[in-house]
């Protein structure tokens, strides 16, 4: 089974080529490629310095999968946390990705988080059935929330609520 691991700057290379390649899926995340390696190297320093909710997949030394929830930073919503994840496509359905989100959920919930939001493509049926599956409550449907090469797709907000059953 491979290992479930804290955010390090040690993986700000690998980590950069998994995003990377989801990323040029043009399915599960709004960016398209990922930032340069400067710009995600600096990114996990801060998550660290921060303890942040977030976590990698590793196959060795190579990140082939995260999670992690970020914290609204305004006074009202500060209670909530917003979830981004991805899995590289050759390690998809061996369950890191529930995996990922479990630890990132504990760990939410450890550091005073109660709501958990995400939105998904509406046609990821894979990812929008794991988050059902853990809990997560569908709250809005946004038409035309995305757009890959002129083509629009809606997405799915979701949400899961510490204590909810």
């Amino acid at each position: 089974m491979l290992p479930i691991v804290a955010v390090h700057e040690r993986y700000a290379e690998s980590y950069r080529e998994c995003l990377d390649a989801v990323a040029r899926e043009k399915k599960y995340l709004a960016q398209i490629e990922a930032l340069p390696l400067g710009r995600i190297a600096g990114f996990l320093s801060d998550s660290v310095a921060n303890d942040a909710i977030q976590f990698f997949a590793l196959d060795g030394e190579r990140v082939v999968g995260w999670a992690d929830i970020f914290p609204s930073w305004a006074h009202a919503v500060s209670h909530c946390g917003s979830l981004g994840m991805g899995v590289h496509p050759n390690y998809r359905r061996r369950g890191l990705g529930r995996r990922l989100l479990t630890a990132c959920i504990e760990k939410a919930w450890h550091k005073g988080l109660t709501r958990i939001e995400l939105e998904a493509r509406a046609d990821n049926h894979a990812a929008i059935a794991l988050y059902e599956k853990l809990g997560f409550k569908h709250e809005a449907l946004k038409s035309k929330a995305m757009r890959f090469d002129g083509v629009y797709f809606d997405a799915v907000q979701m949400r899961l609520l510490h204590g909810e059953a």
